[in-house]
């Protein structure tokens, strides 16, 4: 099952442990780590990845769902990628591209004070027991969500009920006298902008996901080949 996988750790130290730790269970094939990324939460609200040349996988962050976490748990305030990061995250990040539920964000923040550090990952686990035990022996505090669907069907309600609204918009228009046409043709226009952003945002999550997608079929062939090589 793929997952988004957050351990909040009390230092850098440790989050860097977690790392490798994870990579390690990725290498003996207890799971797939797809993007990972070292997130260290600052007094002022701030957030910085921490993150060199190995950025996962996946790679860049913008686009994928990884990357809408990341942005999310870098919080109202902000967040700051590190210098030697090469990534870009946060900006356009929310809950629909992330494809996980408010109350996760909530549960991860509460423990992710000030100056607490995360390593956060998309992974594929068949059970939870080798990824718990290695970070709470590390010292880690584990938090995980599966990617779901819900949000396509969020989507697909919300654009519905706008293209309700409009089509009433439109029945008015057409018999109203020319005092309220101006006002009413205005809020069409808006709200009929207002869908085609929605549109616009959907297709864009779609190749997004089809991206991460192939990414995810690469990393499993390339797994396959190393153990088919090592197995010859």
């Amino acid at each position: 099952m793929d997952r988004m996988l957050v351990v909040v750790f009390d230092n850098e130290s440790k989050a860097y442990e977690g790392k490798k730790a994870l990579l390690q269970l990725d290498g003996e094939g207890s799971i797939s780590v797809y993007a990972y990324a070292v997130l260290a939460k600052h007094a002022d609200g701030t957030a910085t990845v921490k993150q060199g040349d190995d950025s996962g996988p996946i790679g860049t962050l913008l686009g994928t769902s990884f990357g809408s976490l990341i942005g999310l748990l870098g919080g109202p305030v902000g967040l700051a990628i590190g210098a030697t990061a090469g990534v870009a995250a946060g900006g356009a990040a929310d809950l629909y591209n992330a494809g996980i539920g408010e109350d996760f964000i909530d549960d991860v923040t509460k423990v992710l004070t000030a100056n607490k550090v995360a390593m956060v990952a998309e992974i594929e686990e068949d059970w939870t027991t080798p990824v718990d035990t290695r970070m709470e022996a590390i010292g880690g505090r584990v938090f995980r969500r599966a990617l779901a669907d819900v949000e396509h069907t969020i989507h697909e309600e919300n654009v519905a009920a706008m293209k309700a609204d409009l089509a009433q918009m439109k029945a008015e228009h057409a018999k109203a006298h020319a005092d309220r046409k101006a006002k009413l043709e205005e809020k069409v226009n808006q709200l009929d902008s207002k869908i085609q952003a929605q549109l616009q945002k959907a297709k864009e999550r779609r190749e997004a996901t089809e991206r991460q997608a192939q990414a995810k079929v690469r990393v499993l062939k390339e797994k396959a080949a190393v153990a088919k090589a090592k197995a010859s």
